[in-house]
């Protein structure tokens, strides 16, 4: 027992219990307001991985579902949802812009499955028309990549804000602890000694939220950025496949 306690007075949270207890006030608040920010930060990046995590295999999926078919409506007229992926989103806009420009000529949306599709009666597109096509299907890459990034500024903030936060709570309290002596007369380095460890915990806090913090927005904005590729890869590939099946021959 006796060793049991002696290994717990060693362990360094036991040195910033002892440290917090010796922190001022502004010290304390800054600490409680970095963990907090710590907690803060933990859920956006666990909360941002299983979105991205779940986004990127719903992305394989639609992916190879689509290379699968001929007709690059198929998964639409046939009312597949592959819900996480912003592909599903880019997609199904694509679609519906297409069944739009063909009701200019009296076919009917739905059935853009059936029968001759590459037939003449159906190659009705002119390139004025896809390109309309593509700005719909560029602005919902555009809108999605928005979505992905979202919540990532927030967790930039926390990697940037939270070391020089920490840096405020130690100049503070080395000011605190300097002045306190200044006022007692005495010089002694024990005088002082509580009030700069305490202060000097600020700044220990703000690296230990920062560090994740860094890391985890690196790791996420790299997945954002495959995504992001995919997204557009998904776009070209779209309109494409439409392209072949559905625009008039010069």
């Amino acid at each position: 027992m006796e060793m049991f306690n002696s290994l717990l007075i060693s362990l360094p949270i036991a040195d910033m219990t002892g440290a917090f207890a010796d922190s001022t006030l502004p010290g304390k608040v800054i600490v409680v307001f970095l963990f907090m920010g710590s907690a803060w930060a933990w859920t956006i990046m666990l909360t941002k991985w299983w979105q991205l995590k779940h986004a990127s295999e719903a992305t394989m999926d639609l992916l190879e579902a689509f290379r699968s078919e001929r007709n690059p409506t198929a998964l639409f007229t046939k009312r597949e949802d592959y819900p996480g992926t912003p592909l599903d989103i880019i997609y199904k806009a694509g679609c519906t812009a297409l069944g739009g420009e063909l009701q200019a000529y009296g076919i009917d949306p739905d059935d853009l499955l059936m029968g001759g599709m590459t037939s003449e009666a159906h190659r009705r597109l002119s390139l004025n028309q896809l390109e309309t096509l593509r700005a719909v299907v560029d602005r919902n890459v555009a809108d999605e990549a928005l979505n992905l990034e979202d919540q990532m500024g927030m967790l930039a903030t926390a990697v940037s804000a939270a070391p020089f936060l920490g840096l405020l709570g130690t100049v503070w309290g080395v000011m605190d602890a300097f002045s306190g002596m200044a006022a007692s007369g005495n010089a002694a380095l024990s005088a002082v000694a509580p009030g700069i460890s305490g202060a000097l915990l600020t700044t220990i806090v703000g690296l230990l939220v920062a560090l994740p913090s860094m890391i985890g927005y690196n790791l996420l904005s790299s997945k954002i950025r495959s995504i992001s590729v995919q997204m557009d890869n998904f776009a070209q590939e779209f309109v494409s496949a439409i392209q072949n099946a559905f625009v008039i021959e010069a």
